[in-house]
């Protein structure tokens, strides 16, 4: 039976039909090429059709003019929206993406871009509020450099954005640098895309962050587009929620013993990348077991001590010249002198050959220097250069007689305060993947991250209260965050980057970082 007279074939329709109903249907036309049968639109292709020249069906330009002409649909007709509206296509597809379960920073990379394409935007910025409610940090975006991610960062009521996320109210500008709470970032180079459009991510009962969207050129965002741009958000904010669980159940987890549950921890990256090991806090050989640990004083094992630990100062000042960090690594040229400066060698020597072993000799000679440098009132110098030989003797003491206590495990993600000298000559012989200090480290730490060059993130507030040696963590220094005991989709989202590539731009990206236990 030809489908024009069969009720029950149908056509999958490849155009925006009119479907009229039954009762529009002019009687005794059962089976005509105008294609009504018991109510039932027929989708007829073109060149079948051209006895219809009143028909809408299959010709999207006469479809445009009837929609132009101003005369409203029939109440009885409805449209089917098909795949010929591109940016219909493309909310969609974002719906479709945002509606899987998936780690927050899956979101947070795929969201912006999906956003941008929808609104024809140039850059699209997720910031997540952080701290206590009060700190607005970019956490997902497309368009800006990489390192503006976990580092550009506002207070509600400051900025545009800060101001939508206020008033709880989207704000569009269409020169953003002339408004009265513009914030310049002089790193982004905002003034490009100065078409601006800020609507704050609700939650339930408070704001959990905000969307923008820049675009270059003076064409403002229309009423339509700050609609959409709310509605978006919509998603953004469940899976914010989902990953800030944390907030709201972490004490009860935590007295009933909820030793696995998972943590997400935000900081401050420093070097991008994603790692994922088994925690280990960053330790120094014992204090009390300086003048105690048994050993011998044999010359031999304090002079190749000495070389090696030359040798590898050596390896971090040509690592630094080579990566343009010469100037912030100055302070390496102060290492390099004390260990080639022949009196501290010759005063642990001496100590060494009157019978005290190699930790008593070291010891010795950092106790001197600080007691001469606290002696001198008032000259911080002295007081650093003092630190720096303690430093410097704590390395050459492990490396002339190692301190089990103060070894780490392999392919670990380190947890502490901040980064030294003695770090880079001891600690990164375990080959860490990632590191995560608890404070807003100062600049001597900051470059030696990037020395280091694994994974890094500063400033992660409870580190040491929610990690525990052994944890298993996923350090995400692309968007700044800690994972403690991080799900399986984390993971997975992890090893599925290795497999495409280097997770991390560290010294041993050929290694596989997989959690030590």
């Amino acid at each position: 039976m030809s489908s024009r007279t069969d009720p029950k074939a149908t056509h999958p329709p490849t155009e925006l039909e009119v479907i009229s109903s039954p009762s529009a249907t002019p009687s005794g036309v059962e089976g005509s090429r105008d294609g009504l049968v018991d109510g039932a639109l027929e989708a007829l292709p073109p060149e079948e059709d051209a006895s219809a020249p009143s028909a809408l069906v299959g010709d999207p330009t006469r479809i445009a003019e009837a929609e132009d002409d101003g005369a409203p649909p029939s109440v009885a007709s409805a449209r089917i929206q098909v795949r010929r509206d591109e940016r219909l296509d493309l909310v969609i597809e974002y719906l479709a993406f945002v509606a899987k379960p998936m780690p927050l920073s899956l979101l947070l990379d795929e969201a912006p871009q999906r956003i941008a394409a929808i609104l024809g935007a140039d850059v699209a910025s997720l910031y997540l509020l952080e701290g206590d409610g009060d700190e607005l940090v970019l956490r997902g975006n497309v368009g800006f450099p990489r390192e503006a991610r976990g580092t550009v960062r506002l207070s509600v009521g400051q900025g545009i954005t800060g101001m939508a996320v206020e008033c709880l109210r989207p704000i569009s500008v269409v020169q953003a640098t002339e408004h009265e709470r513009y914030r310049a970032f002089p790193e982004l180079r905002e003034e490009r895309f100065p078409v601006f459009l800020a609507a704050p991510i609700l939650g339930s009962g408070r704001p959990l962050g905000a969307l923008v969207v820049q675009r270059a050129g003076d064409r403002a965002f229309t009423a339509r587009d700050v609609e959409l741009v709310m509605a978006l958000t919509a998603p953004i904010a469940a899976g914010a929620r989902h990953a800030q669980v944390l907030d709201e159940l972490r004490e009860r987890r935590r007295r009933t013993g909820g030793g696995t549950r998972k943590v997400t921890l935000p900081g401050l990256p420093v070097v991008p990348g994603r790692a994922l090991g088994a925690i280990a806090a960053l330790r120094r050989p014992a204090t009390s077991s300086l003048g105690a640990r048994q050993g011998s004083g044999d010359p031999k094992l304090l002079r190749l001590a000495f070389d090696i630990a030359e040798k590898a100062l050596l390896d971090l000042n040509a690592r630094a010249a080579k990566r343009g960090l010469a100037q912030e690594a100055a302070f390496l040229s102060t290492y390099l002198l004390m260990i080639a400066d022949g009196r501290l060698r010759a005063r642990a020597f001496e100590l060494a050959a009157g019978g005290r072993n190699v930790a008593q000799a070291l010891g010795t000679v950092a106790r001197e220097v600080a007691r001469a440098a606290n002696g001198i009132v008032g000259d911080p110098f002295l007081q650093d250069r003092a630190r720096d030989i303690e430093d410097l003797c704590d390395a050459i003491l492990m490396l002339a007689t190692p301190d089990a206590r103060a070894e780490l495990p392999s392919k670990a993600v380190l947890v502490g305060d901040q980064l030294t000298v003695f770090d880079l000559l001891i600690s990164a012989r375990a080959h860490p993947v990632g590191v995560a200090l608890s404070d807003r480290s100062g600049p001597r730490s900051l470059v030696l991250l990037q020395l280091l060059g694994v994974p890094s993130i500063v400033d992660v507030a409870g580190a040491f209260r929610w990690a525990s040696p052994g944890d298993v963590a996923l350090l995400d220094a692309d968007h700044g965050f800690l994972v403690i005991n991080p799900s399986r989709a984390e993971v997975a989202t992890v090893r599925a980057a290795r497999r495409r590539g280097p997770v991390s731009p560290g010294l041993d990206d050929d290694d596989e970082d997989e959690p030590a236990n």
